[in-house]
């Protein structure tokens, strides 16, 4: 009778092994809008366009100095080699996670010499010495290291997405320095313009100075404004040199060493295909990092969970063990034995349930850290939706002031010259005019900062989600 007593704990464990450890529960998801406010009118739930090659979203501004410098990011850029270091860190987590559910199997030898009652000759000296392998396996009745395993796999998708995250990063802000610095040198172009206008207008100045058509105020006011405009051009130089500071950074290099001269701003400006809905944001590489770090901080409540019920574990070891090394591996000195070991702790102060409650802490913070990514996300879109279409309308408004500017120079020059306008009217219609002139560009530039934004806030890619 005394056996099947001892077996009692071992049935009771079977018999509630039937009983799958309880989930703890998500959060009810956000329903995302059909299509984005900010879209307007015009915009309807569509067939995106896939003219672009998915993922290489770069290449729509149609620059090849820029998708030189995107694959040198790819291939250099610290904060990409940080993030794929960080994802094998992630990877081995998952085979280290994987390797407790397989059986443990190990050789050992060892040789002791010793006196006493289980020493075969009493209190004369003799040695032992064993030779053998053993082999242990932990039965996972209530799905604890399935659930681990299973945590650490979403924690590797997480940083599987954290690293395409990077990457979009880094992308993202090497075409907006890129693009920031093209429209740098296009305004310093502009500006050098209007300082050769400034000096021709200055040596026209003092020969009339000279010839006593004019008073010397006049030249002080020329050379004034000429003065003004070159420190603004000496700005718009120390500006680049940042830029291109920048630049070396994301590309991986020194500072020191890598140099982009100056160019025209020849890029195209794409459009963002009309009819992406609002799920194309469940791409997102940092919504589906969150989503990820959610799922595993809700199988670790799991596990948690587990540590109230027992475990089960089986052992078996074999080998020789023998007094005289030359009769170690004789079979006479064959020695073996299997076992299972269970157990269940009674009382431990607390720490299972503390245990549980941190882990529920955990999902809670990831499921509000998950909601606030995909409310950031919806936030971003729009922004950047509003800031393109707003920056359209005040890019059609400035081209008029620009023209409008241009033509009071004109005429204001023209009438300076016949002596029918003051210096003071021609220098405030180049003042003027430059000041459109630069307005333009700075909206211009606006304008790609904001398209780069709006990828980056849809994913790299507004592709079919389906």
């Amino acid at each position: 009778m005394t056996t099947p007593l001892k077996l009692l704990p071992l049935a009771a464990a079977l018999f509630i092994a039937g009983c799958a450890t309880p989930s703890a529960e998500l959060p009810a998801p956000i329903r995302p809008p059909a299509q984005f406010k900010e879209a307007g009118p015009n915009w309807t739930v569509a067939a995106p366009s896939e003219a672009q090659d998915r993922g290489a979203w770069w290449k729509a501004f149609a620059d090849p100095v820029l998708d030189n410098l995107v694959e040198r990011a790819a291939a250099n850029n610290t904060s990409i080699q940080e993030a794929a270091a960080r994802l094998a860190q992630a990877r081995a987590l998952v085979r280290s996670a994987n390797a407790d559910r397989a059986p443990q199997i190990g050789v050992g030898a060892s040789a002791a010499r010793g006196a006493g009652a289980n020493t075969a000759n009493g209190a004369t000296p003799a040695t032992l010495t064993t030779a053998g392998a053993n082999l242990s396996y932990e039965i996972d009745l209530f799905g604890r290291l399935a659930r681990a395993s299973d945590a650490a796999a979403l924690d590797a998708n997480a940083r599987e997405a954290l690293l395409q995250s990077t990457r979009l990063l880094v992308q993202a802000e090497v075409a907006q320095t890129y693009l920031a610095l093209r429209a740098i040198d296009s305004e310093r172009a502009l500006v050098r313009e209007t300082v050769s206008a400034y000096q021709g207008t200055l040596r026209l100045t003092q020969r009339r100075h000279q010839a006593g058509d004019i008073a010397e105020l006049d030249v002080a006011r020329v050379e004034s404004e000429l003065a003004s405009t070159e420190s603004e051009a000496l700005a718009l130089d120390r500006r680049r040199a940042e830029l291109e500071h920048a630049l070396a950074v994301l590309v991986g290099d020194a500072a020191s060493s890598f140099t982009l001269g100056a160019g025209e701003w020849t890029t195209a400006l794409p459009r963002i295909p009309a009819g992406i809905p609002a799920t194309v944001l469940a791409r997102r590489p940092d919504v589906s990092a969150a989503q990820s770090s959610l799922l595993a901080a809700q199988a670790r409540v799991g596990v948690a969970r587990a540590a109230w019920f027992p475990n089960l574990s089986l052992t078996a070891a074999g080998g020789f063990a023998s007094p005289e090394l030359g009769d170690l591996f004789k079979w006479s000195a064959r020695a073996w034995g299997v076992g299972a070991l269970l157990s269940l702790p009674i009382f431990d102060g607390g720490r299972r349930e503390a245990g549980i409650q941190g882990a529920q802490a955990q999902l809670d913070a990831a499921a509000a850290g998950y909601r606030g990514q995909v409310l950031v996300a919806f936030k971003e879109v729009e922004d950047h939706l509003s800031a393109l279409r707003l920056l359209q309308e005040q890019s059609q408004a400035q081209a008029r002031a620009v023209t409008s500017a241009q033509r009071a120079t004109v005429l204001s020059e023209s009438r300076y010259r016949n002596g029918m306008d003051s210096q003071l009217e021609l220098l405030d219609a180049r003042r003027s005019e430059l000041r459109n002139r630069r307005q333009a560009l700075q909206v211009r530039a606006g304008q790609y900062q904001a398209t780069v934004s709006l990828i980056r806030a849809l994913g790299g890619d507004w592709g079919n989600p389906d």
